[in-house]
């Protein structure tokens, strides 16, 4: 214990009132509450630690995390588990201890990052090039099926069969390459850059590849949200800041980019980049004012 629990405590209260009537709702089937605590950390830890690059007491973690309804216990164990995976190194100072981020935690969250506020900004011209990845997993290794589909899906792939991986971004090949290194999977895989041929429709093969009704939808969610949000004062906006990236970060896994003739007319995606760059912009200085605040507000211990 960090010996500030009952600060904690209060912060939770306080947090839990105010975020009641300043946070939005993050999807019309999951409330802010089925957030997970580790998750709502590593936005905080990329959005606010990560450019500030000073370590940060548990204490004050747990009170911003507290602003969300995120309980005591769970912040700790969001903490825990976070190092655990290697991304935050702990100092014990006394019955107090503060988190770093490792060299590898910066490392992720600054490519994060990048991929996150360069996303929904470049509009290239396509020149109807298609990047064909083939790999193929046993079905017994369903570990490694997961990562293969998480790690190329993040890097903008869809798959249309199993074993069968694409992306109108002929660029990324070296990205791909490096995660199937990465996962022992290189040897066996095979890729191609290629138009389309005559059999079939490459309509149909990108609906098959991606959802995108079902992106477009939680562009919509998104627009929704956030349009007619006007946080009333600096832990509201601490709050909104939070969440617009919180939800923000999930479309780069979501949606492939695809080249405007492959997209639905009037792509709600557009209008989302516009927003999320705007409000961040608008909402960034009085955020980063409050999280200096409420850390340095804990190092008096």
């Amino acid at each position: 214990m960090d010996g500030a629990s009952g600060r904690a405590a209060r912060g939770a209260r306080r947090g839990r009132a105010m975020a009641r009537g300043a946070r939005p709702v993050v999807s019309r089937r999951r409330e802010i509450g089925d957030v997970s605590a580790r998750s709502l950390l590593m936005t905080m830890l990329g959005e606010y630690m990560l450019p500030k690059g000073r370590p940060v007491w548990t204490s004050a973690l747990v009170e911003a995390l507290a602003m969300f309804g995120v309980e005591e216990k769970s912040a700790r164990q969001a903490l825990a588990r976070t190092a655990a995976e290697g991304w935050l190194d702990s100092e014990r100072m006394g019955r107090r201890v503060r988190w770093a981020l490792t060299p590898p935690g910066r490392r992720l969250l600054t490519e994060g990052a990048q991929r996150i506020f360069d996303f929904g900004r470049r509009d290239q011209a396509w020149d109807g090039s298609w990047l064909v990845i083939l790999v193929s997993v046993p079905e017994t290794k369903r570990d490694l099926r997961h990562r293969v589909r998480t790690r190329l899906s993040w890097a903008g792939f869809g798959s249309p069969e199993p074993g069968v991986w694409v992306t109108p971004h002929a660029t990324r090949e070296p990205e791909a390459l490096g995660v199937l290194k990465e996962l022992g999977l290189a040897g066996d895989a095979m890729s191609f850059v290629a138009s389309y041929g005559a059999v079939g429709s490459e309509a149909a093969m990108v609906s098959r590849a991606w959802d995108l009704s079902g992106v477009e939808e939680g562009y919509e969610v998104f627009v929704d949200e956030f349009t007619g949000l006007h946080p009333a004062d600096d832990d509201a906006v601490l709050c909104a800041q939070s969440m617009l990236v919180h939800e923000w970060r999930r479309f780069p896994f979501l949606d492939p980019q695809l080249p405007p003739t492959l997209l639905p007319a009037d792509w709600s995606g557009t209008k989302a980049a516009e927003l999320f760059h705007r409000r961040h912009a608008e909402w960034s200085p009085v955020a980063l004012r409050r999280w200096d605040e409420l850390t340095s507000g804990h190092d008096a211990g």
